[in-house]
């Protein structure tokens, strides 16, 4: 559990289980885990779940503006993220 921000550069990488931050992630920050990401302030940076191979991972946030999320290797960009569903 992560209860400070987490500042452009800083890498935090959860193995073997989930991620849990309370506080904001800044643009350029990177969170990796082997589970799930659970972010609980403003998600700004990148979220890799499932990082080895964990499809069922998933990534909760309850403000989504990311520069990359990914699960398992398959991964959106932000530009992915804000497109309209069609």
């Amino acid at each position: 559990v992560v209860k400070t921000p987490v500042r452009g550069g800083m890498q935090i990488y959860a193995a073997g289980g989930d991620l849990i931050v309370l506080a904001a992630v800044s643009p350029g920050a990177e969170l990796l885990a082997d589970g799930n990401i659970h972010v609980y302030g403003p998600m700004r940076g990148r979220a890799l779940a499932g990082v080895k191979g964990d499809a069922t991972a998933r990534i909760f946030c309850q403000q989504l503006a990311a520069e990359l999320v990914s699960i398992a290797g398959n991964y959106k960009v932000a530009e992915d993220l804000r497109r309209s569903p069609q």
